[in-house]
């Protein structure tokens, strides 16, 4: 074959690459991906360890699955096979999900750098250093005692998830500034400064830039200089931080922003304008979860209440409702006619996207240990157990507890009919 006829074709494959090399699926973030997940539970395929919890979504380039873990490392393995390729050590915990761009793998780390690696070796192309990482964190944080000692939020469990486009790679930091970076050199082109911590993931369309921060501002920022274009305030509490910030990452359709807050409300917001559209209002719940958007239909869960919720993307009339056993900060993906969830109780739901109906579920074997009696005989959170001296003196702690026993915190990921997604157990799991 000739040189010529071989660049063809590698140009051919490179624009039919399917959409799963960026968390939730694309630019847009809007969680649907090209493929149709099982309907009916078969086997674990295989299963991968890692060192520590695996928060981290996966997604796939040329047959191989990147994604971090919180042992330091980001690792990629053949989806095939669940054989490691190789694996890059950083200097902290890699709760955010990897972009794989031209041949370079994105993320960023807690050790307040972002990496660029050679997807093929994962050797180092550059690394750029941002001015620290931290999680969000509040005196009396979510009414625990003592009231006047700051807390870090042990659920702010993500990184920002880049989005790579036209050459520029962009994410948020602990630092509270959004970065844009030249994505061949690490240059930095320009950054934006919000008021906290941005862990939510960019989403891009027409130039622009969605994402928002924990000072509960939800901002859009032109991607060629930087500056804001519009701004939109969520709600606050200033006593015990607990309803407020943006922990969720927006998806961007037909001139739609969507995102959820830990206000309790999933919003919809006007691209151009920040005008809001409307608002889901889930009685006190956060909304961690990244919605999906399909066929005029938004689908997002909630934590507390535990709910698994589908609404009118024009209206936000709420069109199906199902409980679910314990909290969801895994965000929904649409696989054909499949959505995919993970639960804090180890579990990945698999239901059906008309109705909502359960078509199967997977539990990780550690949740099933239930070390610590974690979770009730019906799979709840077993709060008694996981708070014994009472929510303020022990939240730390018993999040702690909760989050030990196999929780699904990834996005499932779904490539030649197997689903990929991480569990706190350590595993990477295939699932067909």
């Amino acid at each position: 074959m000739s040189v010529q006829r071989v660049c063809a074709l590698l140009l051919v494959l490179a624009v039919h690459l399917p959409a799963q090399n960026m968390f939730r699926g694309g630019e847009q973030r809007t969680g649907v991906l090209r493929a149709q997940a099982p309907r009916q539970f078969h086997r674990v395929k295989w299963r991968f360890a890692t060192g520590d919890r695996v928060a981290s979504s996966p997604v796939v380039a040329w047959g191989v699955l990147y994604f971090g873990s919180d042992d330091g490392n980001i690792y990629a393995v053949d989806a095939s096979s669940g054989r490691q390729k190789w694996k890059r050590a950083t200097g902290g915990p890699v709760p955010a999900t990897p972009a794989v761009v031209n041949g370079t793998v994105y993320a960023g780390s807690y050790d307040g750098k972002f990496y660029a690696l050679d997807a093929a070796s994962g050797a180092v192309r550059w690394k750029f250093s941002t001015e620290g990482e931290r999680r969000f964190e509040g005196k009396g944080l979510h009414g625990w005692q003592p009231r006047k000692q700051t807390f870090p939020d042990p659920f702010d469990t993500f990184l920002s998830s880049p989005v790579v486009v036209n050459g520029v790679v962009y994410f948020g930091s602990g630092d509270g500034h959004l970065y844009a970076l030249d994505a061949a050199t690490g240059d930095a082109k320009w950054k934006f400064q919000t008021g906290d911590v941005i862990h939510a993931s960019p989403a891009y369309a027409n130039g622009t830039l969605f994402f928002g921060s924990w000072d509960s501002y939800f901002y859009a920022v032109d991607t060629a200089s930087g500056k804001e274009k519009w701004r939109y305030h969520a709600g606050e509490d200033p006593v015990i931080h607990n309803q407020q910030g943006f922990q969720s990452s927006p998806a961007v359709v037909d001139g739609v922003v969507y995102t959820g807050c830990r206000d309790s409300n999933l919003y919809a917001l006007d691209a151009a304008t920040g005008k809001e559209k409307w608002k889901f209002f889930n009685g006190g719940s956060w909304v961690i979860t990244s919605p999906a958007v399909v066929n005029g239909k938004v689908i997002f869960g909630t934590s507390d209440t535990s709910l698994f919720h589908v609404a009118d993307a024009a209206t936000g009339k709420e069109l199906v409702k199902k409980q679910t056993k314990a909290y969801l900060f895994s965000s929904p993906v649409v696989a054909g006619d499949v959505v995919l969830v993970g639960v804090l109780n180890g579990t990945l739901e698999a239901r059906d996207l008309e109705t909502g109906e359960l078509l199967w579920a997977f539990h990780t074997e550690t949740s099933k240990r239930n070390a610590g009696w974690a979770l009730t005989s019906e799979r709840k959170i077993n709060g008694p157990m996981l708070y014994p001296s009472g929510w303020r003196e022990a939240g730390p702690a018993g999040a702690h507890r909760q989050f030990s026993n196999g929780a699904i915190f990834s996005t499932p990921l779904v490539h030649e009919g197997v689903v990929f997604v991480g569990s706190n157990d350590g595993f990477l799991y295939a699932i067909e």
